[in-house]
């Protein structure tokens, strides 16, 4: 668990498998100054890490999910021209993005509120997208004249095509929950006050799952966006080799001849 203080708190359940992973900065609607950032890579490493933990969920606190950059300190460090403004694309951002669409286990974002620039592309790079009806989307970067970072222009013309990218990227507004639904921006919309009840049911249903089974088809979807057909038969077999071996297999082989429902121990 983390400090009162820290601006990410994380929430682990021990009998389920769950960690949240909470953004807590409501009064900035969870904008990412340095320091929240550093945490949220710091409590993402450290999920990521933990065998006990087998499905994560990033969400916020408050109205907002993650209205990306904090522009306040953003506004002071470019008045001193200092580096670690543009660092902090490779220093933390990048490494993120990376911890979100890679790590052993599933991962699911729980939209709370709004998710703009960076704040989108984090639940971009989560495998499944649960939005609140009051929530929504929006890719912010150019409107301060920025390109877009996150991983954005990876992930969003995977999730909705590169037209329909380069339209919400050149013309940037609030996507609400429902179109985001239709656009594929979210895996389902719910009802507020519903949202963190729905997103938990999943979060354990994956937890109580073959989670090395569904770390390597995480592994497998992101070398195939990338590459051939070839080398993405090569990566299918040798994951395939992998959890054909494990004891989570051997188990759901055993509990289909017993007739029973298997119980797995991602190993």
């Amino acid at each position: 668990m983390s400090t009162a203080a820290s601006p990410v708190q994380v929430e682990r359940d021990a009998d389920t498998g769950v960690a949240v992973v909470r953004l807590d900065r409501p009064d900035a609607m969870n904008s990412l100054d340095v320091a929240t950032k550093e945490a949220l890579l710091a409590a993402l490493h450290a999920v990521a890490e933990d065998a006990d933990v087998r499905c994560v969920v990033l969400t916020g606190t408050g109205r907002a999910f993650c209205v990306g950059q904090d522009l306040k300190e953003h506004v002071t460090l470019l008045a001193e021209d200092a580096e670690a403004l543009w660092r902090t694309v490779a220093e933390h951002y990048n490494p993120v993005v990376e911890l979100l669409a890679t790590m052993d286990k599933p991962v699911l974002a729980a939209v709370n509120g709004v998710a703009a620039g960076a704040g989108a592309a984090f639940a971009f790079a989560c495998d499944l997208r649960y939005v609140a009806d009051s929530a929504g989307f929006n890719l912010a970067f150019t409107g301060i004249a920025l390109s877009c970072d996150s991983g954005t222009s990876w992930s969003l013309p995977r999730l909705i095509g590169t037209a329909r990218a380069k339209e919400l990227l050149l013309f940037p507004r609030t996507v609400p929950s429902q179109e985001a639904l239709t656009l594929g921006l979210a895996t389902e919309v719910v009802p507020d006050e519903d949202l963190m009840g729905r997103v938990m049911e999943v979060a354990r249903r994956l937890a109580a799952g073959p989670t090395l089974a569904y770390g390597a088809v995480r592994r497998a979807v992101a070398f195939s966006a990338g590459h051939g057909l070839a080398e993405s038969l090569e990566v299918e077999e040798s994951l395939m080799t992998r959890t054909g071996t494990s004891a989570d297999h051997r188990a759901a082989v055993a509990a289909f001849l017993a007739k029973e429902k298997p119980v797995f121990s991602g190993r």
